[in-house]
């Protein structure tokens, strides 16, 4: 490979979130352990992206900053070449993340009281967006037949009927079950949200990361009347792990939900003023799609290596194979163990940290979520800890 994959960064003193959140988990844990938790990846940036930004860095001054021609054009020509979406300068609107684009994207399209529907298990600030801004989590779950995952197209259109659910908050590709929505799923879908006048809020952060074989299709572009009542959420933080320089592209077509997302955004003063992030995703977009096009080898490579350990050592632990994301979702509800059992064996015995499955709703009970943005001698350890772990079992 061209690329560094291989080297291990120490992230102990750098105040990474899932390193310090490993270390209050168990702050006994052994020297050496990588937290497979949180959504960053543990290798290193690519040279271009380092050397691009020292040397911006050199040669311009680090104040209030937004985004140039250079970047907007960075960012439309990367939708286009790298996924057939066609969108104009001016659709695009900056925030700090994602996160904070659809807790404000909740508050600009619902009113308190509301219901917002989701698909679980989904990513976990899904629900935050929605309880903490007293808007009700309205759950159609996902169905579930031996580890894939298919919507319930009955039960969204019988929710999509009630007149105070007002937003659909998509997962695509989904986190955490990996699934990447063919274009027919999605067409039904949006003959639904059409239907029954709701709006699409379509988080496709992880778009970017799909595995061999398969192909990602923004929802959005399944249907021009669709286009015009979707807010999609992209970002170049997974792609590139680069969710510390703080810089996320929201896409409105509409021009005037795009007034009503951002005089919400400055309401609150959340405007992204962000001299590195801007240069950040310019550089990654331009100059480092061969790093990503090799880091989903990798990735797909680590998902295969650990569903091989089970399947050969623990076959009634089930590890599914990921679409998309570089997130692997891994039932063990075959040791029968409740979710705080499972997590203090995780964390205590096993000394492996990843994202429990109750954080995405109470049908992810028993699942464990597993990064495999990391290199591959640190997924072989990670197998090794619970392989000596569940033999003591």
């Amino acid at each position: 490979m061209k690329y560094d994959f291989h080297t291990r960064i120490d992230r102990s003193d750098a105040g990474a979130a899932k390193w310090e959140d490993m270390y209050a988990r168990n702050p006994d844990v052994s020297k050496g352990v990588v937290p497979l938790s949180v959504a960053d990846m543990e290798f290193k940036h690519p040279d271009q992206l380092t050397d691009g930004l020292c040397e911006h860095i050199r040669h311009t001054v680090l104040g209030y900053t937004g985004p140039n021609e250079a970047y907007r054009r960075a960012v439309v020509d990367w939708m286009e070449r790298r996924h057939d979406f066609h969108i104009e300068e001016d659709w695009i609107v900056n925030t700090r993340g994602v996160v904070p684009a659809f807790f404000n994207a909740i508050r600009a399209f619902t009113e308190e009281g509301d219901g917002v529907i989701v698909m679980s298990p989904v990513y976990y600030p899904f629900y935050n967006a929605i309880k903490r801004q007293d808007r009700h989590i309205v759950d159609c779950p996902l169905i579930e037949t031996d580890g894939y995952y298919t919507i319930d197209y009955d039960l969204f259109d019988r929710l999509a009927r009630e007149n105070k659910n007002k937003i659909l908050l998509f997962c695509s590709p989904h986190n955490p079950v990996g699934r990447v929505w063919k274009r027919d799923e999605l067409e039904k879908l949006s003959e639904i949200v059409k239907k029954n006048d709701l709006i699409l809020l379509s988080d496709e952060i992880h778009f970017d990361l799909i595995m061999p074989g398969y192909t990602h299709t923004v929802f959005q572009t399944v249907d021009e009347e669709l286009a015009e009542r979707t807010v999609t959420f992209t970002a170049p933080s997974k792609s590139f792990n680069l969710a510390g320089v703080g810089i996320s592209n929201v896409i409105i077509k509409n021009e005037a939900m795009r007034r009503r997302f951002s005089d919400e955004l400055m309401k609150v003063s959340a405007s992204a003023n962000t001299a590195i992030g801007y240069k950040a995703c310019e550089i990654a977009y331009n100059e480092c799609e061969d790093w990503l096009d090799e880091c989903i080898q990798v990735i797909d490579a680590n998902q295969r290596r650990v569903k091989k350990f089970f399947d050969e050592k623990y076959p009634a632990i089930k590890a599914y194979l990921s679409e998309g994301t570089y997130l692997q979702w891994v039932d063990f509800r075959s040791l029968n163990m409740n979710k705080d059992e499972l997590e203090a064996f995780m964390t205590k015995k096993a000394e492996l940290f990843l994202d429990e499955g109750y954080y995405f709703g109470k049908n992810g009970e028993g699942y464990e979520r597993i990064n495999l943005a990391a290199p591959s001698e640190v997924i072989e350890e990670a197998l090794e800890r619970l392989d000596a772990a569940l033999k003591t079992l």
